[in-house]
């Protein structure tokens, strides 16, 4: 009589399994229906890229996002938008455009602060989203070293001012006043210190760069249109290397060197702040996945009444 119950209770036991693995397997299934997903209700998702070693004890943390909605995504600055510890917020987007898109700001961390780590957090789509700048492994480590085929992190600056490179870029001194309604020139200054392979047919001309132009702050829309020394060069394009979209604010640099300008006008009052993306993203060893070869540039705009 034990033995039976021995039995039956064994294949109890099996059902149950079976029954619990089912029920997993439909509860997965429900939240991985096989359908398309949806165009806006997603939360933006942020990323730490890596980290670069300045050689003088601090580090450079790279961030980025992936916003998977299909429409843009505004999240003001504060408490759902917030770098901590606070020493290191105020650069990080408001305005998140659909697709993935790498090293769109940076921090500085001084040694002084050991092995404190920032936090960037993001609450949309009531979710919050939060992603360490954790430094120290190797894993995540990024360097400024030429890629095979020399490309290396182009140069950007504004007139008369300090150079900068890579995802944490240059940050424009002066704060530029308009109107709202009125139109504004904005210009920065480009050079690509790339050192290529003159034997190679594929470099026997100075390869063009990109500047693309995108509001990265502010509390209403702004529109961008061509400056006559810089024509959009892509209309809504497709994306580049298949994930990151194409700006069609974005402007080309004849042989990596000179001036980029575009025309912007703001839609209501405000403090607004403009990001340059600069990049030489047209070389076959550079690309924003593989975390070369950009730089950032950011322009602060008042705009009054």
């Amino acid at each position: 009589m034990g033995r039976v119950s021995t039995k039956v209770i064994g294949v109890f036991t099996v059902w149950l399994a079976v029954a619990m693995t089912l029920s997993i397997a439909d509860a997965q299934q429900v939240e991985r229906p096989l359908r398309p997903s949806p165009s806006q209700g997603l939360a933006v998702i942020p990323f730490m890229e890596g980290w670069y070693d300045n050689g003088d004890g601090s580090t450079t943390v790279s961030f980025g996002y992936h916003n998977r909605n299909k429409v843009n995504v505004v999240v003001p600055l504060g408490s759902e938008n917030r770098i901590e510890p606070a020493q290191f917020d105020g650069l990080q987007p408001e305005i998140f455009f659909p697709g993935r898109h790498p090293g769109v700001f940076a921090i500085v961390i001084p040694a002084s602060l050991g092995d404190e780590t920032a936090w960037w957090h993001i609450t949309s789509a009531s979710e919050e989203l939060s992603v360490p700048g954790e430094r120290g492994s190797t894993a995540y480590e990024l360097d400024r070293n030429p890629r095979p085929q020399g490309s290396v992190q182009p140069v950007i600056w504004f007139s008369d001012e300090k150079r900068g490179s890579g995802p944490e870029g240059v940050v424009a001194s002066a704060t530029k006043t308009v109107s709202v309604g009125a139109q504004l020139t904005l210009e920065v200054w480009t050079e690509d210190p790339s050192v290529r392979d003159a034997s190679d047919p594929r470099f026997a001309k100075p390869l063009d760069t990109n500047v693309s132009w995108y509001i990265h702050q502010g509390p209403g829309v702004v529109s961008f249109t061509e400056h006559p020394s810089s024509p959009f060069t892509v209309k809504g394009g497709p994306p580049v290397r298949g994930l990151i979209p194409v700006a069609d604010t974005r402007v080309s640099i004849p042989g990596g060197v000179g001036p980029a300008r575009v025309v912007a006008s703001f839609s209501q009052p405000g403090v607004y702040m403009i990001r340059a993306r600069l990049d030489n993203w047209n070389a076959s060893d550079s690309d924003g996945l593989d975390q070369c070869c950009w730089t950032n540039a950011y322009q602060r705009v008042r705009v009054v009444p």
